[in-house]
């Protein structure tokens, strides 16, 4: 049986345990064309019909109308942390909340909008996904781009396979094993996201991107800091940018961008050829080698994609150009962009450490300060 047609199925038997949609929902939301077709196949895999599953399933709790919840198994080991620690900066405020091990957003299909949240299942080794969405036919999509998202397919092991022969690599292969390759909701955005970054801070961009989506995204009323949509290509396609503080330069990129997507020249959905791809977003003024590599990387999944510009990746190697990174990275092909979240994580770890370094050396002089200067009555206490 294809990979695909397994997939629908096992999706169609979820929404049969641990939902109350209609069976005809069901077979529509799990992607088969006809019910005739659904019940023919549910009944060769499972040896029941739809109506017999349902009515053996013992669901322990109801779901409220149009909120769905499933389970998302991976391959361990899964640094669910450290997806967290990579995507939690980077949230556009309104949009994206990272908060008591959980990542949720608000988005929008088709007209309808909603929003999904993602925990860890730590005994299950899986992710609970919680979906709120008003068309069920949707929920296969939602599903299948969170596991994209969150890089649930991976075959960890064969990527430390490869890395373990850089010595770098491997002593942080060995610190945090399961790091995996953050994808995101949608390329538009993301690709947004990326040319607001471009020399910038982590958390300048993400300050840029709150703005713009509280400015130009529609208004979202939903739970828990969800305020806005991100904003379309449409929208901001035209957008006076420079109301939200963005340079000339990176206002006319954006825009420029939208209007590709607008126009059909640049296609996130497509599964092209990705060289292509890249070509053409690169004929895009304002967008290099490091803007078109990092969207391969986290909106295409090219696990291969290696954006040898950036100095994080360079300093934590100890490199000059990126040349030199390209030289050194031919080793760890095909898996190139789970080398440089680790190269990131590392460099992360290691700002982190300084700064808590700086903060206890600062406490320590000022005690050092008043001790010296403190009256002589209170050096005898």
């Amino acid at each position: 049986m294809a990979i695909a047609q397994t997939r629908r199925l096992h999706f169609a038997k979820k929404l049969i345990d641990e939902t109350t949609l209609p069976l005809h929902q069901v077979a529509l939301a799990s992607g088969f064309g006809c019910v005739r077709r659904f019940n023919a196949s549910i009944r060769k895999v499972y040896h029941r019909t739809p109506t017999q599953i349902r009515r053996l399933a013992r669901q322990t709790e109801v779901q409220p109308e149009n909120e769905y919840l499933f389970l998302l198994h991976f391959r361990p080991p899964y640094h669910w942390q450290g997806m967290l620690d990579f995507l939690a900066p980077r949230a556009t405020p309104g949009v994206e909340v990272v908060e008591s091990g959980s990542y949720r957003r608000t988005i929008s299909l088709h007209g309808r909008e909603g929003y999904f949240e993602v925990s860890l299942a730590e005994l299950q080794d899986a992710l609970h996904l919680r979906i709120a969405f008003g068309d069920p036919q949707a929920l296969f999509f939602i599903v299948e781009r969170a596991r994209g998202m969150f890089d649930l397919n991976a075959d960890w092991t064969a990527v430390a396979q490869s890395l373990r022969e850089d010595p770098v690599l491997a002593a942080r292969l060995e610190a945090d094993p399961g790091i995996r390759l953050p994808g995101c909701w949608n390329g538009f955005e993301l690709a947004v996201r990326a040319i607001l970054g471009q020399q910038v801070t982590v958390k300048g961009a993400t300050t840029l991107a709150g703005r713009m989506a509280s400015r130009f995204g529609k208004s979202f009323r939903g739970p828990m800091g969800l305020t806005h949509l991100f904003p379309t290509p449409e929208v901001l396609a035209d957008a006076r940018l420079g109301e939200i503080g963005l340079t000339g330069a990176r206002a006319e990129t954006v825009r420029v961008l939208a209007r590709a997507i607008c126009a059909g020249k640049i296609n996130f959905g497509g599964s092209g050829d990705s060289e292509q791809f890249l070509k053409r977003l690169c004929e895009i003024p304002g967008i290099g080698q490091w803007t078109a590599q990092y969207v391969a990387m986290r909106a295409l999944g090219e696990p291969d994609a290696l954006p040898s510009g950036d100095l994080g990746l360079l300093r934590a190697l100890a490199l000059e150009t990126p040349r030199e990174l390209e030289q050194r990275a031919e080793a760890w092909r095909p898996w190139r962009g789970y080398a440089a979240m680790y190269l990131w994580r590392g460099a992360g770890q290691s700002v982190q450490a300084e700064r808590k370094s700086a903060v206890l050396r600062k406490k320590q002089e000022e005690t050092v300060a008043s001790a010296v200067f403190a009256p002589k009555r209170l050096l005898a206490v």
